[in-house]
């Protein structure tokens, strides 16, 4: 019986030897000829400072908020008058009144802040969707397995497509400018 232990064991080892060895050269051949895999990476802050959809979103927003921005700065201005009037020392009424013009200019701020941030996050919205769009159309047709976005630890200028990238968005952008 003992005999029969040792001769199982040793039929199994060299089974598991076999499974091992052709592990090994199904992994060794399979390395020595990968497929080529393509990568790119896309710098996303460049891309979104420098995409023609994105720059004409903020100079919408620039023209959208400009009257209420030079109204913010008109109030900002008389308040400033009107402590150069009051001097160090403001009667009741001239600090009542400068007390609440602080508020208000506060609350427009404010507001104004909010409304612009909400509007950007609206037209960023609008033209992400778009960029998006470029970078996997772009992917596909030149063949790329994978494209990564930044922050990436490094990424080499022969995998960066950001150029290429932008001058696809600029197209649609030149042919849309013209009648």
């Amino acid at each position: 019986m003992a005999q029969r232990a040792v001769k199982a064991r040793r039929t199994f080892a060299a089974c598991l030897a076999a499974l091992l060895a052709c592990a090994l050269f199904a992994g060794a051949a399979h390395a020595q000829a990968p497929a080529a895999v393509r990568i790119g990476y896309v710098d996303m802050k460049r891309l979104l400072d420098n995409a023609p959809q994105i720059v004409a979103g903020r100079g919408k927003l620039e023209g959208e908020f400009a009257g209420r921005d030079a109204a913010l700065k008109a109030d900002e201005q008389h308040l400033a008058d009107l402590r150069a009037k009051a001097g160090a020392k403001p009667a009741e009424a001239q600090q009542r009144q400068i007390d609440a013009l602080e508020r208000s200019i506060k609350r427009q701020r404010d507001t104004l802040r909010n409304e612009l941030k909400a509007r950007s996050d609206q037209e960023l919205d609008a033209s992400w969707r778009e960029i998006n769009d470029a970078v996997v159309a772009f992917a596909r047709e030149q063949g790329y397995d994978l494209i990564v976005a930044s922050p990436v630890v490094y990424a080499g200028a022969r995998v960066d497509i950001t150029d290429k990238i932008l001058d696809r968005l600029r197209r649609p952008a030149a042919k849309g400018a013209t009648p």
